[in-house]
Formats: C-alpha cells, structure tokens, sequence
C-alpha cells in the first residue's frame, strides 16, 4: 500500500505547513489506489487498513468523489477494511452508459464483489453521502441479504408537504442538470477554483477541504483545466415522484440502518426524524452532528468520523 502523500500539491495548498496535523496525518495513512472493471466499466478506488478486518464499503454524493472519504477513512482504519470508489462518470471512474439508479445499484454490489468485501466473516457495511445513499438504498434492496447494514449520510428524506415548500422556492432536486451542457474550460487551477461551489450552496467550516476537493474534481486538458465528472450523469430519472418515495423506502429497506445529518442540514431536519417516526423508521438511530450541515466531512470531519465509529463499533458488537 502506498502513502497519499502527493495528495498534498502546490496547485490546491500553496502552503502546505498551514494545514492542520490531524489532515496530513490522516493522508500519510498507507492507502492502495487502483482501478476494477465491473460490467465493463473501469472504476477508480481506494483501499484502507487490514483485508482480514470488517469490511466497509463508502460512496460519496453527486459530482463529488471518493477523496471526500481520503481524509475520514484513515480515523477507521486500525480496526476495518475501508473501501471508497468513485461512481461511474465521477471523479476518475469512467462513465456508464445509460446508468439509471438500479444500474448505480449494480456497480455498488459489483464493487464489493470485485475487491473482495464478500464471503468474509462480517458482511460489508456502507457508508454513503447524500446521492450515494440513494445507491446504498438500491444496492440494499437488490442485494438484500449481502450487506451488514447502511450508514446513510445526510441524505434529502423531507416528508411531501416539506418537498413541495421545497420546490416551491424554485430548489431543483439534487442531482438536475443539463446532459447535453459542454464542461467550461478554465485557464489555470485558480479561475477553475472559483467555479467549484457545494449543492445545496453552504459555508463549509474547514474552508481548505473546498480546495482540496475542487483540485481533486477537476482536470487538465491540454493547458486547460476541466471537470472530471460526464455530463451524461445527468440523464437520469430525477423526478419528484423518487424524492416523494425516499421515506418510506428508507424505513422498508433491508438490514441495518442508521442516519448521520448535520445538525444544520436543509436535506435532513429534525422534522425529518419524526416523519421517520410517523412511517415506522423508530427503530433507526439517528445522529446529528453538531455545526454540520449538508456536507459533513467538510464542516466537521473529526465529529463525522467519531460518529460513523460509533455506528461501526455497535454494529460489530452485535455481529
């Protein structure tokens, strides 16, 4: 396994000695990069910790990539086997053709299957933020039997008259976009920079982690810089129907469950834990993380990777 050392780069940390032990100590962590083909796709992954430890399986939400997880992982790593990937035609992963939800599914249970997080003592458990737990969700509902549970991230579950308010206010669903819009060209890393902006719009309360992530979602081509990520993940089922199914789904999926939010998130809100309630979800704990919003491991990475450890460790006592 090989440090993510070269993590640390001029273009996103002019001055690297500003950054804080606790970051480049989680990035000096051993880590395996590497990519897998599932149904005829290459998928781009990282690895952490012992193969022989509980396996975890995490996803991150739309447009981001697995670096999300670069700096969380490490925190778990002395006691389970993390894997993070990046979604078809996200971050470096290439894109699948015609990839609706079941297919994101797919790749979720392929992945696992491919690195060798099945047949183990202990089943996978997922970790996945925001649009990756819609994966989650699927991956679970197609595969009821292959995963020890589902840490979902601060996922949009809002009961129907708190979506209507929503897209009343002119909000799109999370994840709309237009698939036939060409990617903008930027001349350098700094004008590129300015263009990465976080969905729903929020501060983060570690401002260097937005330049960390927006380095790591962009590319050069040419003397240009890029986006990573194929406009073709837009072309997707995306309607309110799905939004208005996301509850009662959280409550009927299979296995395990348990809820992660920020404590300030507009997706997941104290109103949300009682529709939950209302549908039969008592059952699954919920966590807020204090001064959290939607993007947790950017506001409060070390109270996102506490938390997630805790979840983690309750779950293996019971295995």
């Amino acid at each position: 396994m090989k440090s993510a050392a070269s993590d640390i780069v001029p273009e996103w940390a002019p001055d690297p000695s500003v950054l804080p032990d606790w970051f480049t100590e989680a990035l000096a962590v051993p880590r395996e990069e590497g990519f897998v083909t599932v149904d005829g796709v290459r998928m781009h992954y990282f690895r952490w910790g012992n193969p022989a430890a509980p396996p975890v399986l995490m996803t991150h939400g739309f447009l981001s990539h697995a670096r999300c997880f670069a700096f969380i992982a490490p925190f778990l790593a002395a006691d389970y086997h993390l894997v993070a990937y990046d979604l078809s035609g996200m971050g470096d992963s290439e894109v699948r053709p015609d990839c609706d939800m079941t297919a994101r599914g797919r790749e979720m249970i392929g992945i696992a299957k491919a690195l060798g997080l099945f047949g183990q003592a202990s089943k996978p458990i997922v970790v996945a933020h925001s649009f990756g737990s819609a994966v989650a969700l699927r991956a679970l509902e197609l595969a009821p039997d292959a995963f020890g549970g589902a840490a979902i991230c601060d996922m949009m579950i809002l009961r129907p008259s708190a979506l209507e308010e929503y897209w009343s206010m002119g909000r799109t669903s999370p994840g709309s976009g237009d698939p036939n819009r060409p990617h903008r060209r930027y001349p350098d890393f700094p004008s590129a920079r300015k263009r990465y902006v976080l969905s729903p719009p929020q501060p983060v309360g570690e401002p260097f982690l937005m330049d960390y992530m927006a380095y790591h979602a962009l590319c050069r081509e040419g003397i240009d810089w890029t986006w990573k990520f194929s406009p073709a993940v837009f072309k997707r089922d995306n309607s309110h129907r799905l939004w208005l199914e996301i509850g009662p789904r959280v409550v009927a999926a299979p296995g395990r469950r348990a809820i992660i939010h920020g404590a300030e998130s507009q997706l997941f809100t104290s109103d949300s834990r009682r529709y939950l309630d209302e549908l039969g979800g008592g059952d699954i704990p919920v966590i807020a993380v204090p001064e959290a919003r939607h993007h947790l491991m950017l506001d409060q990475p070390l109270a996102f990777a506490a938390a997630l450890r805790a979840v983690l460790e309750q779950w293996s006592k019971s295995d």
